[in-house]
């Protein structure tokens, strides 16, 4: 008897991005059909398009992967339909991103006992766009000595937007001088002080689902420079920590698609940077680590949809980890452990591996095919020949199959 098909659509709600879609695509059709208990799962992707829908409109889409929503409202608000009409998984949910913004992040993670650098929040620059403002004001804003502030979180310090976005507004503050200028040039962006840290690595961790990436970034570089290849750059309890605080974080949140950055000292990681709607995931920056990215999203996505797996709405569950946070007799060591134990538990990571294993075995072997075939070249070449001036696409097109080249050889491409 015939197994029964059943097609499963996945929507990619897109800014101005080319690379990554293209390449999701292109390892998506790579999957091939998925045989689960008679029925043979099929899956399929295309472009989401931006339309006025009516409350009730059905959806085809079963998972969206969102790209777009952090900034612009119409399709953030299809996605909410999407999910509370309709049921669709959504990479990422923008309830929690829209309202746990990297302000709450902070608070959240302090909770739970991380080493998150001391942190204050100060009032606007200038007024809010509201005729009210003047009132409230007079009324109630107290007198603050900003110069006090700083020296008390001590410097150098950061000024940032409590929201972030991309590198928005943040300013590196070294003296009085720099901290007037960057608080005068905030305008009405709500900013936190914060303090550095003396680090030895910036380490940005890549989570999708289950899977993790610890990557040796360095801010101070060019884009296409700031992720070096060093697979051993952190101590084994460092590294260990780092990815913990990235599965954490997400779990917490229910983010499934989120990029976590720490300043990493000896043994010690301080989170500084850890809700991001939209993150990197761009082959010019990525460059190493992109064929790992793409596949992570391909393996998820499939397990999420075969398998049935509910989305997140919004933040899952805080109390099991505050109860694990305010226990006295557990070392940070051990806080941190069950907190990894709860994340595993949520992203059901050895079920998860399990199901790849038995489901998706072929796909590595399909990837490193791909990535070193004709088409994934003309990948290469299109996007550099799109982001770089034509003087410099020569050497940038060497420089990213070089280290994209390395990667298929750390495979094992070309051995016998």
């Amino acid at each position: 008897m015939a197994n029964d098909v059943r097609t499963h659509l996945i929507g990619l709600l897109l800014g101005a991005e080319e690379d990554w879609p293209r390449a999701f695509e292109s390892v998506l059709a790579q999957v091939g059909g998925i045989d689960v208990g008679g029925t043979t799962h099929t899956l399929t992707s295309e472009r989401v398009r931006i339309h006025p829908f009516d409350l009730t409109d059905p959806v085809r889409h079963e998972l969206v992967i969102d790209r777009l929503a952090y900034w612009y409202y119409h399709p953030r608000e299809w996605l909410k339909k999407t999910s509370l009409m309709n049921d669709t998984y959504l990479l990422n949910s923008p309830f929690t991103f829209q309202s746990m913004e990297k302000h709450s992040a902070y608070v959240a993670m302090l909770r739970l006992g991380m080493k998150i650098p001391k942190t204050v929040l100060v009032p606007y620059k200038n007024p809010v766009d509201n005729t009210r403002w003047a009132y409230t004001a007079a009324k109630y804003n107290d007198p603050f000595d900003l110069e006090a502030i700083a020296e008390e979180v001590g410097y150098p310090l950061f000024m940032k937007p409590f929201d972030g976005g991309g590198w928005r507004g943040v300013s590196r503050v070294d003296d009085v001088e720099t901290l007037h200028k960057a608080y005068d040039e905030s305008g009405n962006m709500l900013m936190h002080l914060q303090a550095t840290v003396d680090y030895d690595h910036f380490a940005r961790a890549l989570t999708i689902g289950p899977e993790t990436m610890v990557m040796d970034f360095r801010p101070e570089q060019p884009m296409h420079n700031r992720y070096a290849v060093s697979h051993d750059f952190l101590s084994p309890q460092a590294g260990w920590e780092a990815e913990t605080v990235s599965k954490v974080v997400n779990a917490f949140f229910g983010w499934e698609f989120n990029s976590a950055e720490m300043l990493v000292a000896g043994d010690e990681v301080h989170p500084i940077d850890y809700a991001n709607a939209c993150p990197d995931v761009a082959i010019t920056s990525l460059h190493y680590y992109f064929p790992w990215a793409i596949t992570a999203l391909v393996r998820w996505s499939a397990y999420c949809l075969v398998t049935g797996r509910k989305s997140a709405i919004g933040v899952r569950n805080p109390r099991s980890y505050f109860e694990i946070a305010d226990d006295p007799d557990r070392s940070y060591l051990e806080k941190m452990q069950a907190y990894r134990a709860l994340a595993d538990d949520e992203f059901e990571t050895e079920q998860y591996w399990q199901w790849c294993e038995q489901h998706l075995p072929h796909l590595p072997e399909r990837v490193l095919e791909w990535a070193t075939s004709s088409d994934f070249d003309d990948l290469l070449v299109d996007t550099v020949r799109g982001h770089y001036p034509p003087h410099e696409h020569e050497k940038f097109i060497a420089h990213f199959r070089g280290l994209t080249g390395m990667w298929a050889t750390d495979q094992g491409y070309g051995s016998s």
